[in-house]
């Protein structure tokens, strides 16, 4: 069986693992044929000219192949960094990609490696994802993409995209999953020692945005005053009567002001400041629930998974800052189920939220 040939494109400002990510899970790849075992990928890196390029940070590499000389692939893959983002690289690159795109089973970027397909329209109204730092940038340049910040990777038709940096190594298993089947790209995970599919998605990763930095009107004050109540009423009702407002016009000039209802906004706050407290001290999950607003354990844990994809305990135990101990992972995993599978078969129509 023939090896799989897979083309990265290389440049001045790359960022190294962007490339040498997914070039280490394909080369690690590994297909039986018969009595006989051998690679299940041919992996190249491509330069815009056949000299060597520096990543951002400062690694020489020298490329196989240039723009001119590259062979046919069966997946090209853009990797992300500041390189691609200067015209002078960026044009070149999204030509490039636009020609080649028809004859290439699968495209592929990886981070910011959008910046280098967007330009091309070949992903207009089609879903992806990118690094959540830059996804809001990336939204406002290119409208008529379908852009889900949270995802820690997407594939619509051929092209498929990732969010940053290490999501493209948990995108290259899934694509020699779905080449070679479970077992080999099981083999490539153990073999680069990470999770053959990662929990959750990249919002637990991500820093929470500074709604300061967002307000554009005197709604500042009022998301000041709701972001310090948020253990309290923060209810519409509440706070259009705090800013002489109706209902109507409170809910219209905060959506205008956030691009998001105030509902919205709450729940954001509360589930940020969650995060934040379970980084910061050992209380229990009941406890941060209740610091944050939720009327119970039970719609907080529901809540917090929902939005992160992971429980809070488990999230916890990934980015605690704490140094004093922590409650047995199993034993708090299991609680944590408990609360949310009660929340499950509950009929009561509370919600976690007192907006």
């Amino acid at each position: 069986m023939a090896a799989k040939r897979v083309g990265i494109i290389g440049f001045d400002g790359v960022t190294a693992l962007d490339i040498v990510g997914p070039l280490e899970a394909f080369a690690a790849a590994t297909c039986a044929t018969g009595k006989n075992t051998g690679p299940c990928y041919e992996v190249i890196t491509i330069g815009l000219t056949e000299a060597d390029f520096l990543t951002e940070s400062g690694l020489a590499l020298r490329p196989h192949k240039s723009l001119h000389t590259a062979p046919a692939l069966d997946t090209l893959i853009l990797p992300g960094g500041s390189g691609l983002r200067r015209p002078e690289i960026n044009r070149p690159v999204a030509e490039w990609v636009k020609r080649r795109a028809a004859r290439t089973r699968r495209v592929v970027c990886v981070c910011t490696g959008i910046y280098g397909l967007a330009p091309t329209g070949l992903l207009d109204h089609r879903r992806v994802t990118t690094h959540w730092r830059f996804a809001r940038d990336v939204a406002q340049k290119f409208p008529k993409l379908k852009l889900d910040d949270n995802a820690m990777f997407l594939r619509d038709g051929k092209f498929h995209t990732s969010a940053g940096i290490t999501a493209g190594i948990d995108l290259s298993l899934s694509l020699i999953e779905e080449d070679f089947g479970r077992e080999v790209a099981l083999d490539v995970a153990r073999e680069l020692v990470v999770y053959l599919k990662r929990p959750g998605g990249q919002d637990q990763y991500a820093k929470p945005l500074e709604f300061e930095m967002e307000a554009n009107d005197a709604m500042s004050e009022l998301a000041v005053w709701m972001a310090g109540h948020l253990d309290k009423d923060v209810s519409i009702k509440r706070v259009a009567k705090k800013a002489c407002l109706t209902r109507a016009d409170f809910n219209r000039l905060f959506k205008r002001a956030f691009g998001i209802t105030p509902g919205a906004f709450v729940k954001n706050m509360r589930l940020n400041e969650a995060r934040r407290l379970l980084s910061l001290d050992n209380d229990s999950i009941a406890g941060v629930a209740q610091s944050v607003g939720f009327r119970s354990a039970q719609y907080f844990v529901k809540a917090f998974e929902w939005r992160f994809g992971v429980l809070p305990g488990d999230y916890r135990q990934r980015f605690s800052l704490a140094v004093t101990s922590i409650p047995h992972p199993k034993r708090e995993r299991y609680k944590q189920r408990l609360l949310f599978a009660r929340a499950l078969a509950s009929r009561q129509t509370e919600t976690p939220l007192a907006v």
